[in-house]
């Protein structure tokens, strides 16, 4: 039993010993986390949420006043260009169109007696010339006659009264012919007149019934059967019969904050998802970047604000769809990610591990450019210009130990969780990452010591 005791106690004494050595040998040293550097594609991409809008839409007016007969679709369908769509009562259309025909016949049947009573004259006018001609040879055979002495005077005046009442008959069958044709081309006119007012009556009952102006589908139905409409104002009620959408072109129009707008350019590539069709991302382009400013609160323009008060701004973006799907509907909500920077096999480091350094506190690497001249977006550059930005680089000194060294790095373009490293290091160095307190509290040349333990991740809080 003294033998257990002692064996014991001998135990206690060893282990005490070994606890108080690694004790002794790791005071003085911080645990970091650490990372190297290493090369990767990189992407910077901003987001922006907003609806899916189809590029053309047309609010189909009415353009007859009248009950609505017949609705021939409903909200959601497709239809086709040219297809009717919607009627609108016509009694009175179709009566007009046919009292104006019964006139242009009418008009005709009195063209057609006008110029035969012009051909009438016309063969008139043609007897009472050959007339002429055979009294002007009887009165030039009484004149002979008459010198020669062999001929009355009463019978030669009446000769020349003949010759007369010829020239006069002329006259008048010319008169009669020019009447003729006045007659028919005033009827003919007529019958124009009448022509034109069928076309226009033809155009009132054309529009009674309204049809597809392209292939699209139909977004908006707010009448039905029996409701009277007018023509009226564009979107007034009683004037709009329907929406119909062109979906051969969609667009996801977004809403961009103001501090990334100015990395958005026309033609960078995007993906659109859309909350009602998990799972799913949709490939697009930007196709438009609005120059106004609109107030998050409202979504009115700056320029057209009469409040003073400063608040957030978004600006519009429009991202067209490079092939939309038959599922797409007008409005649905969408969140659009574009890319506005990618590099291919650049070095990175994590964002985290980037800390500011006060620039009067030494700082290895003194030929690196500092924070301020870095460019891209997200740099995490120090707002005061004597500060500077860099990492902790470990190294061994002479002895076997890791120390932390500050070192200044220039950045790029920013990823989801990582930075271009422009200068200032190179692949393969090692650099603290965190914890960010134990971070932002290194000094340079700390003694430092890699903890292989991860920091435990808080659980979500469902409640």
């Amino acid at each position: 039993m003294k033998k257990i005791v002692l064996i014991v106690v001998a135990i206690l004494v060893a282990a005490g010993l070994v606890t108080f050595m690694v004790v002794k040998q790791q005071s003085g040293y911080t645990k970091v986390l650490t990372a190297k550097i290493v090369r990767e594609d990189l992407s910077t991409v901003i987001s922006g949420t907003g609806q899916i809008k189809p590029k053309t839409y047309v609010n189909v007016g009415a353009t007859s006043f009248g009950r609505i007969t017949h609705l021939y679709v409903k909200e959601g369908d497709h239809v086709k260009k040219g297809q009717t769509i919607a009627t609108v009562e016509s009694v009175q259309p179709e009566a007009n169109v046919q009292a104006q025909q019964a006139q242009i016949a009418s008009a005709k049947t009195d063209v057609n007696s006008y110029v035969a009573a012009e051909k009438t004259a016309e063969a008139n006018l043609e007897r009472a010339k050959a007339d002429l001609e055979q009294k002007k040879l009887d009165w030039d055979r009484a004149q002979s006659l008459l010198q020669a002495g062999i001929m009355a005077k009463q019978d030669f005046d009446a000769k020349k009264a003949a010759y007369d009442t010829a020239v006069a008959t002329i006259a008048q069958m010319q008169a009669t012919v020019a009447q003729s044709k006045a007659q028919t081309e005033s009827q003919r006119a007529r019958v124009n007149n009448a022509t034109a007012q069928l076309r226009f009556n033809e155009d009132a009952l054309n529009k009674t019934v309204s049809v597809a102006p392209f292939d699209g589908l139909v977004t908006n139905l707010p009448v039905r059967e029996g409701e009277t409409v007018v023509v009226g104002i564009q979107n007034a009620e009683g004037s709009t019969l329907m929406t119909i959408a062109d979906m051969s072109v969609v667009t996801a129009e977004v809403k961009v904050d103001e501090t990334d707008i100015v990395n958005v350019k026309i033609g960078q590539a995007a993906d659109i998802t859309v909350d009602a069709i998990p799972g799913k991302v949709f490939k697009g382009h930007v196709t438009l970047v609005g120059d106004q400013a609109l107030l998050r609160s409202t979504g009115v323009a700056t320029s057209q604000s009469t409040t003073g008060t400063e608040e957030a701004k978004d600006f519009k973006v429009v991202v067209t769809l490079d092939q939309p799907d038959e599922s797409l509907r007008p409005g649905l909500s969408t969140t659009a990610r574009i890319t506005t920077a990618h590099k291919n096999s650049v070095l990175s480091l994590p964002i985290q591990a980037l800390t500011i350094k006060p620039e009067d506190k030494p700082a290895t690497n003194g030929n690196v450019q500092a924070a301020s001249s870095s460019s891209g977006s997200g740099s995490g550059s120090s707002t005061n210009p004597l500060d500077q930005q860099g990492v902790y680089v470990l190294s061994k000194d002479k002895q076997g130990k890791l120390r932390v060294h500050f070192v200044l790095v220039k950045t790029g373009i920013t990823g989801a969780t990582d930075i271009e490293i422009v200068s200032g290091l190179k692949e393969g160095d090692e650099i603290v990452t965190g914890p960010y307190k134990t971070l932002r509290g290194l000094k340079e040349n700390s003694l430092v010591k890699r903890d292989t333990v991860k920091p435990a991740v808080a659980a979500p809080n469902n409640s």
